[in-house]
């Protein structure tokens, strides 16, 4: 072996090895920390937004925001701010919200929320669902950059 590929092999082995050192520490937000309270504020916003339209939800969703929905199809921001005027659902509420920290740029909150909705039959249901939202720091600010939606059964 050359000088220049032990010094390669050497380099490789000690990049490998000290890879686990830069590992994002992560922790659970403590519900009195302001960005925990301004990230739930927003998810009631969001959760909201089913059954009125809300003032400032833009400036919580990213441009380059992806969602899934509950029916598997991919959507973007403009759907994610939209309100339908048309079937609004009512008694909109949001469940628990737990953030979890990865460093000081991103988060994850866990949460759940339920409206009641009208069929097109015009009977009326409640629906309830779970979901996992990554925000994202970026220039100070943060931001919703991905959304998964469950629906579950709703608890009596």
């Amino acid at each position: 072996m050359t000088r220049t590929a032990s010094i390669i092999a050497i380099a490789s082995l000690l990049g490998a090895l000290s890879t686990p050192g830069f590992a994002q520490a992560s922790r659970w937000g403590s519900s009195n920390e302001s960005t925990v309270k301004f990230i739930t504020a927003s998810e009631a916003k969001w959760a909201n937004s089913e059954c009125s339209a809300q003032l400032g939800l833009d400036a919580v969703i990213a441009d380059d925001f992806q969602g899934t929905s509950t029916d598997g199809h991919r959507y973007a921001k403009a759907a994610a701010i939209a309100t339908d005027p048309k079937s609004p659902a009512r008694d909109c509420q949001l469940g628990d919200v737990r953030v979890r920290f990865f460093g000081g740029s991103m988060a994850i909150a866990y949460g759940s929320e339920s409206g009641i909705r009208k069929a097109t039959d015009g009977t009326e249901a409640k629906r309830c669902q779970v979901w996992t939202d990554t925000w994202l720091r970026r220039n100070g600010k943060w931001q919703i950059v991905g959304a998964q939606d469950t629906i579950v059964p709703c608890r009596v």
